[in-house]
Parts: structure tokens; sequence; C-alpha cells
């Protein structure tokens, strides 16, 4: 059995788009090392969210929409009885969804469902040029996302990133088991692997973060400049 978590990824490329981040907080300045600066992905440094797209890239994109619809009927009937499979409803909907559309896909047609995912996504530019203003003023940059491991390395080709902090997809013999292998990396999960990665690689002198609301609160709260991003 051959087992799969987070890949080592190359990173980014960008394209036009519109909005414009609210911060909000801002810690002192310290000059321990550099700083580094945390970015959320669906719905902040892109249009939407990648997780259905990706799908539909796998399966078709009608059949993806009524997947979703079909996990969201079920989430609310597991959760109803207290039987939910996630740590909470969005949790337990994604586990149903991804169980019932990627379990026996290959690992190489995921792959190339992935870069065809490359050019659909919409990028959001402002973010995008605040990530690349991280990367000129020497911090470093670090990709927090309930997006799944097994696509994100090719969206995220031709940006400067550091690292990547994913959902994670189970492989078993190269084919996808429709499992995780790791948290859902949102919400709380998303909160102790950004500390944990901060414990791991700092000190650092300064950090930052962006996300929406609510996933990303939790995260926001421990860096010393957060920033809930609105695109309008």
């Amino acid at each position: 059995m051959q087992t799969s978590a987070t890949p080592v990824f190359d990173a980014i490329a960008s394209g036009p788009s519109t909005g414009s981040p609210t911060t909000h907080g801002a810690g002192p300045l310290a000059s321990i090392a550099p700083g580094v600066a945390f970015f959320d992905f669906d719905g902040t440094l892109i249009h939407g969210d990648s997780l259905l797209m990706f799908i539909g890239e796998v399966i078709g994109r009608n059949r993806a929409r009524l997947a979703f619809l079909d996990a969201l009927r079920s989430g609310l009937h597991r959760h109803a009885r207290g039987r939910g499979p996630g740590v909470d409803f969005p949790g337990s909907v994604k586990t149903i969804l991804l169980r019932r559309t990627l379990r026996g896909v290959p690992v190489a047609d995921a792959l190339a469902a992935a870069e065809r995912l490359v050019h659909r996504i919409r990028w959001h530019a402002p973010l995008v040029e605040t990530l690349k203003m991280h990367r000129r003023e020497g911090r470093r940059v670090v990709v927090a996302t309930g997006a799944l491991d097994v696509y994100m390395p090719a969206l995220l080709r031709g940006l400067d990133v550091d690292d990547l902090l994913a959902t994670g997809m189970e492989v078993e013999d190269n084919t996808l088991t429709g499992r995780l292998c790791t948290g859902n990396c949102v919400r709380l999960d998303k909160l102790e692997r950004v500390r944990g990665w901060i414990a791991a690689n700092g000190p650092f002198g300064e950090t930052w973060a962006y996300g929406n609301r609510p996933s990303d609160l939790p995260m926001l709260s421990i860096v010393d400049r957060p920033t809930v991003v609105k695109i309008r």
C-alpha cells in the first residue's frame, strides 16, 4: 500500500482579477528573522472554490454539480442523526463528496485534471501582487488551504511559494481511495497546521495571514498582521 500526503511542489501563475482586502490589526516589529506570510487559496488568491471545479474536470461538470447536491442532502440527513463523517457539517459534505467522486480515480487521471484546471481558475490579482510583494521583501510565503494536495501543485506553478499546507488525499496503488490522509485544512485544523509550521520553521520577526471569513478567522487570530479578504 502506498499512501501520499501533501507533496513537495514548484509554485503559481497569475491572471487578471478584481477586488481588494481589508486589513485588521498589527503586531510589533521584531528583528529575530525575516517574516512569513500565509495565504488562503479559495476566495483569497482565486475567485470562488477550486474543489468543485476540480471534481468537474475529473467526472464532468454536470455530474459534479449533481454529486455536490447529493452530498449536501446526505450530509444534512447524517448530521440530523448525529452521524456526520466530518468534524462539522461542511466537513461532512466534503468527506461524502470526495468518497463518491474520487474513489478509484487513478492518480495520473487526477493530475491530468489538475492541468486542465489551471486554465479555469480566475486569479485575484491584488492578492497575487501582495504575495509577490512579500517575496520581494524577503519574507517566506506559505499557502494554507482546504483544497486538495492532488491538484494544488499544478495551480501553484509560477509564483515563488515556499510551502503548501493542504488537505491530503490518500493513495493506494497509484489510485485515489476517496479518503483523506490528513485533517481537512480549514478552520481549527488550518490554525493548528499554521501554528505548527511557525513552531517548526521560526522564530519569525513578524507574521502575516490573508484569508476570508469565517473559515480562516482561527488562522488570522494567531498572526501579527491578519487580513480579511473580500473579493467584490
